[in-house]
C-alpha cells in the first residue's frame, strides 16, 4: 500500500472520516475516528495535504493539524458537492473532500486565524440580536393592531410602540399590558446591547487600518467594513 499524499477530512461532533490517496488518487485507507484520536492519527502520518469542509470547526481543526506540520485547505462546501459519487454519508463525504482538494483549479478558503474568528464572534452576534429585535418588533406591532394601535413601520417608529405599552392611559386591556410589557421590555433590553456592540465595532475599526481604508468608500460604515 502506498503513501498518502491528500487526505480528505470529513469532520463531526463524534466521529470523523479519513480517506487517504497517493498522488495518484488510489485510495490508501479509509478510517473512522473518534474525536479524541484525530490528532494522534495525524501526528503518526507523514506531512502530507488533509483538505477539510470549510464549514463549523474547520478553521479550528485547520490549525490543529498545520501544527502537526500538515498542508491544510478548506474547500467551499459546494465546491465538494459534485465530487459525491453514491449515497451522501460521511465516508463518501470525505472521498469527495479528498478528491475535490486534488483537482488543479479548486478554489480554497484561507484559514482563519483564533484572533479573525474572535473578532467575527462581535459581528455574527449583533447579527443575532438584529434578527430577535426584528421578531420582538413584529409581535409588538402585531399585537398592538390587533386593539386598533397602527404605528409606521421602521425602526425610527419602535419608540412608539413601546410608549403605547407604557401609557396607562391607553386603551390597551389590562389582561394584555403586562404581557406586553414583556415584549416592551425584552426589545429595549436587546437595543441597549445592540448599541454597545456598535460602540465596540465602531472602535475596533478606529484600530484597524484595513478597516479604517475601507470605510474611506462612500456609504461603507464600521459594521460594513469589519464584516
Amino acid at each position: 500500500m502506498g503513501e498518502a499524499t491528500t487526505i480528505g477530512l470529513d469532520i463531526a461532533k463524534s466521529v470523523f472520516q479519513a480517506h487517504g490517496a497517493d498522488a495518484a488518487g488510489a485510495v490508501v485507507f479509509r478510517k473512522k475516528l473518534s474525536r479524541g484520536r484525530v490528532l494522534a492519527f495525524f501526528a503518526a502520518q507523514p506531512p502530507c495535504l488533509v483538505a477539510m469542509e470549510a464549514c463549523a470547526g474547520a478553521h479550528h481543526w485547520g490549525r490543529e493539524l498545520a501544527r502537526l506540520g500538515h498542508e491544510v485547505r478548506l474547500i467551499p462546501p459546494a465546491y465538494v458537492k459534485p465530487f459525491v459519487k453514491r449515497q451522501k454519508n460521511d465516508m463518501a463525504d470525505a472521498e469527495a473532500i479528498c478528491e475535490a482538494a486534488q483537482r488543479p483549479t479548486m478554489r480554497f478558503v484561507t484559514p482563519k486565524s483564533t484572533e479573525a474568528q474572535g473578532a467575527a464572534v462581535i459581528f455574527r452576534t449583533r447579527d443575532l440580536l438584529v434578527r430577535q429585535r426584528t421578531q420582538l418588533i413584529n409581535a409588538l406591532r402585531g399585537h398592538l393592531a390587533e386593539f386598533g394601535f397602527i404605528v409606521r413601520q421602521g425602526p425610527g417608529h419602535v419608540s412608539k410602540l413601546v410608549d403605547l405599552v407604557a401609557d396607562p392611559s391607553s386603551e390597551l386591556p389590562a389582561e394584555a399590558r403586562p404581557v406586553l410589557a414583556v415584549i416592551a421590555d425584552s426589545l429595549q433590553a436587546i437595543q441597549a446591547r445592540i448599541l454597545v456592540l456598535d460602540r465596540e465595532i465602531a472602535a475596533r475599526a478606529k484600530a484597524d487600518p484595513v478597516v479604517k481604508r475601507l470605510m474611506t468608500i462612500p456609504g461603507v460604515g464600521p459594521i460594513v467594513a469589519g464584516g
